[in-house]
């Protein structure tokens, strides 16, 4: 097969390795003090934490704040979009591109409404579930199939309140878990980043 063939090559081959060496790692929010910290804003904020656990500083750049840093070996390249939400798909595209990285190497850190409070799912690829961000993914990178993180966000509203909901500032209880929850999280995304998506999955996400 030519896709044999083209693997065996050794200039072929230092390519691979080489791309596959980057990252992106997408944290989803809507940018301004007045969402800093909602619930839907908790990809944002696992970034930030990451930022402060390594000692780096995000960047106002196109489309998004960005940082990146060196992690056994990986250059993990972050972003904020400040596109707001229900655009992501925007910065995600343009990053992608202009970083030469593959949408494997792609994880989108985002809320989710369906999973409880503390709660993470790791996946190769998956629905939007309704989510306007991941759903503005999916129509501009055309697919499914990249890997996001899922971080439980709980669902304690009454019918029609999800806006107010996820819009909503973080309970007093969940600000106090949030350091650990989000170290949890930031785990999961260094193992995406050197073991692969499968073992993050069966080490990091949250047993039921």
């Amino acid at each position: 097969m030519r896709m044999g063939f083209f693997i065996c090559s050794p200039i072929s081959r230092v390519i691979v390795v080489l791309l596959g060496m980057k990252f992106l790692i997408a944290g989803l929010g809507n940018i301004g003090p007045a969402y800093e910290l909602t619930r839907h804003n908790i990809g944002f904020l696992t970034l930030d934490r990451l930022a402060d656990q390594h000692a780096f500083a995000f960047q106002t750049s196109r489309l998004a704040d960005k940082a990146e840093f060196k992690f056994k070996g990986k250059q993990i390249h972050l972003i904020k979009p400040n596109t707001y939400m229900n655009l992501s798909g925007k910065a995600i595209a343009y990053w992608l591109q202009a970083l030469s990285i593959q949408k494997e190497n792609l994880l989108v850190v985002v809320d989710d409404i369906a999973l409880p409070f503390g709660t993470l799912r790791m996946r190769a690829q998956g629905s939007s579930a309704g989510h306007n961000g991941l759903t503005n993914i999916e129509e501009i990178l055309g697919g499914k199939d990249y890997p996001r993180l899922r971080m439980g966000i709980g669902n304690a509203f009454a019918k029609g309140s999800q806006v107010d909901y996820v819009l909503g500032n973080f309970s007093k209880e969940e600000i106090d878990a949030l350091p650990t929850y989000m170290d949890k999280a930031t785990e999961g995304i260094l193992a995406f980043c050197t073991i692969g998506v499968e073992r993050a999955m069966n080490l990091h996400n949250t047993k039921s």
